[in-house]
């Protein structure tokens, strides 16, 4: 009754807001990097929505959760994890909600055996821009809004509540760091390892890797583990990539091996001074995390603290290069050596995936299908999506962006294609011949027909 309580109250808000009027969330965190212009007026109401409804645990072992569309992982994991379960697949960050890995697409180091986190989502109710709240399912009246709901990004409508499916932990991840010396060789060791799922007679669970350098990069494997000789913590003044350079082998409890990346946002708190030795030991514990870091770099965005102080000691402005693209495996290795010669970036984070062929909502698929259209991943193909986040000096001659329209030609050039949390530069054209745009118009048709939401367009690249 509460849940039902906390979807009337978000409906009688967007009914509220009179058309024509921006309609926004009042979320507390965001992980977002699009600069957006502030709606006017009261945002939808949304409390109340940010918890776990029930766990339900099958006497077969399978488990899945009802949860409201505003709850965080870290909050799900909270109460699955004493239970022995997790979602397939964990984004890496704490604060991205349910509804945000599904309408906005997430990934994380299970991602090339389980996908991504839309693809264990059994049904969910969503909020219309129609200002219905409608239960969504694959085979159901509203299966092209299942569909099409992930990439959508809130252009269609929100996600109340959605079914996910767990898998049983345990109690410990086992960790090896395997050095790899070229970019061709990172190529071919990922495609073995999704294709066989070990490596030298050890089971492979979890995949991710960093790249330091075109000769130094690491491939991180991981297996579920019941015993381990003795475990890390990275939430102290060790930092997790660091050691991936050091030690050969590692272990972690189930739930820091899922946020081993927020503590540092990967390594980009060491922009604020966190991973300095003497100021990470007066930084309490509690404050170094991905959502802390994210209102440090909203604060600066607004105040332009750091940009000053560049200016005033004689220093070139930056560019936000901030990106998760993903290239066919088969031109990763391409793709990587031309990064490292063209972006002054370092390091960058991989990660596998294949889309679910089985055992997800949608059934069973042939290879080279293409489930969800509004992003363009096809069935049977292995992906590296490659993550690099930071700013770069804007050359003489050059203007803030081109580093960003460099990336976005290249990985067309690659059969690659880029997520769109974060600044975005196509032409309209271009973007809906990539996005889906004949499946988009007939959605926002059915489910928005008054256009009270953006335009994915609008939202992703425009700014508004």
């Amino acid at each position: 009754m509460a849940h039902r309580a906390a979807v009337d109250r978000l409906v009688d808000s967007y009914r509220a807001i009179p058309p024509g009027a921006g309609v926004r969330l009042t979320k507390r965190t965001s992980n977002l990097f699009r600069p957006r212009a502030a709606a006017a007026g009261p945002g939808l109401d949304v409390s109340g929505l940010s918890g776990v409804i029930a766990v339900d645990i099958a006497a077969d072992g399978t488990g899945v959760a009802d949860v409201q569309g505003m709850c965080t992982y870290e909050d799900l994991v909270a109460v699955t994890l004493p239970k022995g379960f997790m979602p397939l697949v964990v984004p890496q960050l704490r604060t991205i909600t349910l509804g945000g890995a599904v309408t906005g697409l997430g990934i994380e180091a299970s991602s090339f055996r389980s996908g991504l986190p839309h693809e264990s989502v059994l049904e969910l109710d969503v909020l219309t821009g129609a200002g219905e709240v409608l239960t969504v399912t694959p085979d159901g009246e509203h299966a092209d809004l299942f569909r099409g709901f992930p990439n959508s990004y809130g252009t269609l409508g929100y996600a109340v509540r959605i079914r996910i499916q767990l898998e049983r932990v345990h109690p410990y991840v086992a960790l090896r760091n395997v050095h790899v010396g070229s970019p061709a060789e990172l190529g071919a060791a990922i495609e073995r390892i999704v294709a066989e799922r070990v490596w030298e007679g050890e089971p492979v669970e979890f995949l991710d890797g960093v790249v330091f350098s075109a000769s130094q990069a690491y491939l991180v494997l991981g297996r579920w583990a019941d015993e381990v000789p003795a475990v890390s913590d990275y939430t102290g003044q060790e930092v997790y990539y660091d050691s991936l350079r050091s030690r050969g082998r590692d272990a972690l409890t189930v739930h820091d091996y899922l946020w081993r990346w927020d503590t540092d946002w990967f390594w980009c708190s060491r922009a604020f001074g966190a991973q300095h030795r003497l100021l990470r030991r007066v930084w309490p514990a509690r404050l170094r995390r991905s959502d802390v870091y994210h209102r440090l770099v909203t604060l600066e965005n607004r105040y332009h603290v750091a940009a000053r102080m560049d200016s005033l000691r004689g220093r070139p402005a930056r560019e936000r290069v901030v990106q998760d693209v993903e290239i066919p495996v088969e031109r990763t290795a391409e793709f990587l050596r031309w990064f490292l010669d063209a972006v002054p970036m370092r390091p960058l984070w991989l990660c596998p995936l294949r889309l679910r062929s089985s055992g997800g909502p949608l059934g069973n698929l042939p290879d080279g299908e293409r489930p969800w259209p509004l992003y363009p991943l096809r069935t049977g193909e292995t992906y590296v999506n490659v993550g690099f986040w930071g700013t770069v000096p804007i050359e003489a001659g050059r203007a803030d962006g081109d580093v960003n329209r460099m990336i976005e030609r290249s990985v067309a050039g690659f059969d690659g294609h880029k997520s769109l949390y974060s600044d975005a530069y196509y032409d309209e054209a271009e973007f809906w011949a990539k996005y889906g745009g004949d499946a988009y118009a007939q959605l926002k048709q059915r489910y928005d027909p008054a256009a009270r939401l953006l335009d994915l367009h609008a939202k992703a690249v425009r700014r508004r």
